[in-house]
């Protein structure tokens, strides 16, 4: 068993990978005096949202106000000013109290001052909302340009950048070209509806982080700590192991399971990774391919239910509908996205003649099950609160309780009050960079409510589209799709390459709220139902993680394997195929989703065929295996195969599995006669 996938765990160092490439978690180092002092602001930070979820939230802007200041200032304390910071411990001087600079203990101040003056000052502010007072306006700046920085801090400059441009529009509109000029606004009157309304920095976005995301991130923590990341992997080595190629099947669902409760595509890999990577790489597997199995594996983690990174969240407040409906509605193509890793990998395996795992190289369900039930009695339980029709939040305070009372009384796996101490300390650490995001998202989002810039985009970009989609008609010998089929196309892919080339530099929450922001409107003029237009930049934005130049899941798996990060990009983003099919799918057939409008049995089982046997036709066309060897023409022909049979179409359906049982049932009938010889030999 010690050679297989349960190889022992090096929590080490998968720590260092990820935070070398997740710059949410490079923190820097704090002597013993400022990491006492952060140490007790993060664990009161858990402290006071696990109290909420339990007891009762705060009135919403005292709630929201609350968090963000402690947010705010922590980062200041946590994150370096700059990249040499990160890695030099500085002692403590009169100019460095604690050794962190007067500045940006000054920052940390002011944070907190300017965040809480809106719930402090709220009932005066209700009646000059609008009219706000020098003191307003001096008070909204400072909050700007203090989330701005602390922003940059904890994620770098892309989303700074975005937010500041989109400030200067709102100002300098006048001077905007086309259909996107406006009379523009006055810095107060920004100031004032970012500050002082809903609609901006305390709107939406940093509600959702404060209500729901930050618990389910301290219970993923928490979860990991009493061992259920351990179980899961050990269950999938059980399960997959021993087939051909074992060990990269044991990636694929590890890091599903995994990713039920971690939204961290980084966090996914490095942990999942570290055993497997090294187990593909013994049975024969390449390097690059082995970290790119990983990599794509884990991304599908913040598309997995039931926690979705925080995306699933977001949907709840945006479409107002239940949380079971999210999940229902991501069931069916999270798997789909898995189906494709694993069918690639099978393949892969098969072509190379990759062996399984040894029965003493695996676990054995019985004993692992026996050992480390207890380890899954939180996620129970929070499922159940949840399909009970419970608030996310009171099934998360009940998933984190239980973590705790399953910590102090397994005796298999037990932990001390101070590992709680340390989990809920982590659990908060890591929720900072997507508070600041949250808040920094909000300023784009007021800027697109007070301008109105989403809609002159949907005008610009369906404008465009129609005009490519008239073009191509009228090249084509004859008609494949209508104009509005093929306009809808165009769009998709249009807002499909900006998410992925916003993703390259914002994380995945933060694309999508802006996404959702921009591109949605865009789709809902061409009549895209609005839970398919959230999936489909969702699903897009997730991508980034394994497209290069910036794959960070690929670049962390391949300092595990020791391979090229590039090469190990290109293959993750290849491997990933069927994340990028399956949302083209269900924007045309939205039945896949399960709880759109106009659902039927009939065009899910139609999409969801297509969907199956096209993901299976690309993996091969990929491997160059199916039930054998594959010519380079029929490599193309199932390609094109896959195309057609993804697309939800009765007719175009009937064509590609025309084109895929022939491909697959040549090698079957060239090897009856070649078994047939040899018996006769």
């Amino acid at each position: 068993m010690t050679n297989g996938p349960t190889a022992e765990f090096d929590e080490a160092k998968a720590k260092e990978l990820e935070e070398r490439f997740d710059p949410e978690v490079q923190f820097r180092p704090l002597g013993r005096a400022a990491g006492w002092i952060a140490a007790i602001l993060l664990f009161s930070l858990s402290v006071f949202h696990y109290y909420t979820a339990g007891f009762g939230l705060l009135r919403e802007v005292t709630h929201r106000g609350v968090h963000m200041a402690f947010v705010l200032a922590l980062i200041f304390i946590v994150f370096a000013a700059t990249k040499s910071g990160r890695k030099v411990l500085r002692t403590s001087t009169w100019y460095r109290p604690a050794g962190i600079s007067l500045l940006d203990w000054a920052l940390a101040i002011l944070a907190v001052i300017a965040t809480l003056y809106v719930p402090w000052t709220f009932q005066d502010l209700a009646f000059r909302v609008g009219n706000p007072l020098p003191i307003d306006v001096a008070m909204g700046t400072i909050l700007i340009v203090v989330l701005l920085e602390a922003t940059r801090r904890s994620m770098g400059w892309p989303l700074p950048i975005i937010a500041l441009i989109f400030m200067a529009y709102a100002v300098f509109g006048r001077h905007a070209p086309g259909v996107l000029v406006h009379p523009g606004a006055s810095w107060s009157t920004v100031v004032n509806h970012l500050y002082l309304t809903s609609q901006g920095i305390y709107g939406l976005p940093v509600g959702v982080v404060a209500t729901y995301v930050f618990h389910f991130v301290l219970f993923g923590v928490l979860a990991t700590r009493i061992g259920l990341g351990e179980l899961f992997i050990n269950l999938a080595s059980a399960a997959a192991g021993r087939f051909a190629g074992g060990p990269a099947k044991v990636s694929v669902l590890s890091s599903a399971l995994l990713g039920s409760i971690s939204g961290s595509s980084i966090a996914n890999t490095v942990t999942t990774g570290s055993l497997t990577i090294p187990a593909m790489v013994r049975i024969g597997y390449p390097r690059h391919f082995a970290a790119a199995v990983e990599a794509a594996s884990s991304t599908g983690g913040q598309i997995t239910p039931p926690v979705m990174g925080a995306a699933a969240f977001l949907m709840i407040e945006f479409l107002g509908i239940p949380y079971t409906d999210i999940l229902l509605a991501a069931m069916v193509p999270a798997s789909m996205h898995f189906l494709g890793v694993l069918m690639q990998v099978h393949f892969e395996a098969k072509r190379q003649g990759l062996r399984g795992l040894t029965s003493e190289e695996l676990p054995k369900v019985k004993v692992v099950l026996a050992r480390d039930w207890p380890t899954l009695l939180p996620l129970f339980i929070l499922i159940a609160v949840l399909m009970n029709g419970r608030t996310p939040y009171l099934a998360a305070f009940w998933g984190i309780t239980a973590c705790m009372v399953v910590g102090l009384l397994n005796p298999r796996r037990r932990i001390t009050p101070a590992d709680i101490f340390e989990g809920f300390v982590t659990g908060a650490k890591y929720a900072l960079a997507v508070g600041a995001a949250a808040a920094t998202v909000g300023i784009i989002i007021g800027v697109v409510t007070l301008t109105g810039v989403s809609f002159k985009v949907a005008y610009i970009v369906t404008s465009t589209a129609a005009g490519w989609a008239e073009a191509i008609q009228a090249l084509l010998p004859f008609e494949l799709m209508t104009t509005a089929a093929m306009t809808l196309l165009i769009t998709l892919f249009l807002t499909g390459a900006v998410c992925i080339v916003m993703g390259c530099g914002i994380p995945t929450t933060a694309n999508y709220l802006i996404m959702v922001s921009v591109a949605a409107p865009i789709l809902g003029l061409l009549g895209v139902q609005p839970i398919v237009a959230h999936f489909f930049v969702f699903y897009y934005g997730v991508l980034a993680d394994i497209t290069p130049p910036v794959a960070l899941a690929a670049y962390a798996a391949a300092g595990i394997a020791n391979a090229n990060p590039f090469k190990a990009g290109n293959t993750a983003f290849r491997l990933g195929m069927g994340k990028v099919l399956v949302p083209f799918v269900f924007a045309f057939s939205p039945s896949l989703l399960l709880v759109v409008d106009g659902f039927t049995w009939e065009s899910f089982f139609l999409a969801l065929g297509g969907m199956v046997v096209g993901i299976i036709a690309l993996s091969a066309a990929f491997s160059g295996w199916l039930t054998g060897p594959l010519y380079w023409f029929e490599r193309l022909l199932l390609a094109f195969a896959a195309i057609l049979l993804v697309a939800p179409e009765l007719t175009t359906t009937i064509i590609g599995l025309l084109l895929f049982v022939p491909i697959l049932a040549r090698p079957l009938l060239a090897r009856g006669p070649a078994v047939a010889a040899r018996a006769d030999e």
